[in-house]
């Protein structure tokens, strides 16, 4: 059985896609009222945008610092 990239998911406009829509189905088959749908699914869509801000930041700056850590390497090999 295949692990599941997590990273990758969160970071996934589509996975969020599919969890807003499931959340709406969910709350329009409980006839919760229309504002309260809006603000949750409000309030899901701004954890996305933050979550995948947040993932898409830590791999910019592990991919950096590994291509720093690669330059300085080379370098001492250098000398």
């Amino acid at each position: 059985m295949d692990k599941i990239d997590w990273v990758t998911k969160l970071s996934s406009r589509k996975f969020w896609a599919a969890v807003t829509g499931f959340l709406t189905a969910i709350l329009t088959i409980f006839e919760v009222d229309n504002l309260t749908i809006e603000q949750i699914i409000g309030l899901v869509s701004a954890l996305a945008v933050l979550i995948a801000y947040i993932i898409g930041e830590g791999l910019v700056d592990s991919a950096r610092a590994s291509a720093e850590t690669k330059n300085t390497s080379s370098e001492v090999d250098k000398v």
